[in-house]
């Protein structure tokens, strides 16, 4: 039989057929072995084939064989760990969603996000979320941002998931489409799911006033089914975005302001770094790039993890 994962716990697995039947499976014990340097070998999102066994009055699945990805997202499972976690598998589309505060989502996490979306050919839309929490001055640093990603090249809405503001446009942008979830835990991605479609009724809790985090409300990354035509994979909150899988000549690939001056550089292997007559530190000196997307992308160059957050909004 064949269905695509709609919940991974990581020992067990949600699996939907085309018919609409679900099944929770297993995996063969061996498969989890072969050439799988992930801690998830199967993903949400995964299509897998896998055979139906009934032991007394228990019918269970398992999973013996992984369908070719269309694309996935990947990351770093923990800090300074070579392990990678894909979060989720054959996404159309991947929502980032961002708060400026309460908790805040800096300007590292949020290239790291679009970079591994880059990489992989999915297209990534940044959700301002809260935007009915915002004084003025913090208003001005959101639409700086949102001006910032949008001239790149990327779609950026703000929008409230607890008043509706703009959520009727998020719907559009998912039409038919299977969409991805993702930000630190308390940037309200469960709520946001809830108002797209209320009879969800997905668990949400309060940002932690000590440390304005949120808290892990989603355990296991979980597909849903949504009325006006869209899935949605809401994932576990993230502390920080190990990028994995690429090498330093090609990050600057997925930077789109980096790749489309590539070609001015004096050297076609230019790291933008010290390199003499390099287009993107003139760019960079003229102010046509962001100095904080240039920082996020020497600590990926550097190996560095992002999860203490260190840069700031604003580009500084």
């Amino acid at each position: 039989m064949k269905g695509t994962v709609y919940k991974s716990t990581g020992s067990w697995y949600t699996v939907k057929t085309d018919a609409g039947v679900i099944y929770e499976c297993r995996i063969k014990g061996r498969f989890r072995m072969d050439g799988i340097k992930s801690t998830n070998p199967v993903a949400v999102g995964d299509r897998v084939a896998f055979d139906v066994e009934t032991k007394g009055d228990e019918t269970v699945g398992i999973i013996h064989t992984i369908e070719k990805r269309d694309n996935y997202i990947i990351r770093r499972s923990v800090n300074l760990s070579k392990q990678t976690h894909i979060i989720a598998a054959n996404i159309d589309m991947a929502f980032l969603l961002v708060t400026l505060n309460n908790p805040p989502t800096f300007t590292t996490f949020i290239d790291r996000f679009l970079v591994t979306a880059e990489a992989y050919h999915i297209e990534a839309v940044l959700l301002f979320n809260k935007i009915d929490t915002y004084n003025e001055d913090e208003m001005l640093e959101v639409k700086y941002l949102a001006a910032l990603y949008r001239n790149i090249g990327y779609t950026c809405m703000g929008i409230s998931a607890k008043s509706g503001h703009n959520l009727q446009k998020v719907k559009e942008l998912m039409d038919n489409k299977v969409c991805m979830i993702s930000g630190h835990s308390g940037t309200g991605k469960s709520t946001l799911i809830n108002a797209l479609e209320p009879g969800l009724n997905i668990k949400t809790s309060e940002i932690s006033e000590q440390h304005q985090q949120g808290q892990h409300t989603t355990t296991f990354a979980e597909m849903y089914d949504l009325s006006f035509g869209a899935k949605i994979i809401d994932t576990p909150g993230i502390k920080g975005f190990g990028v994995v899988e690429m090498d330093k000549e090609e990050v600057g690939d997925y930077y789109p302001e980096f790749f489309e001056r590539k070609q001015e550089c004096k050297f076609n292997n230019c790291l933008h770094l010290e390199e003499p007559q390099c287009a993107v530190k003139e760019a960079l000196e003229q102010e046509e790039i962001a100095w904080s997307r240039y920082k996020s992308y020497l600590q990926i160059l550097e190996g560095e993890d992002d999860s203490y957050r260190r840069d700031i909004f604003a580009g500084t």
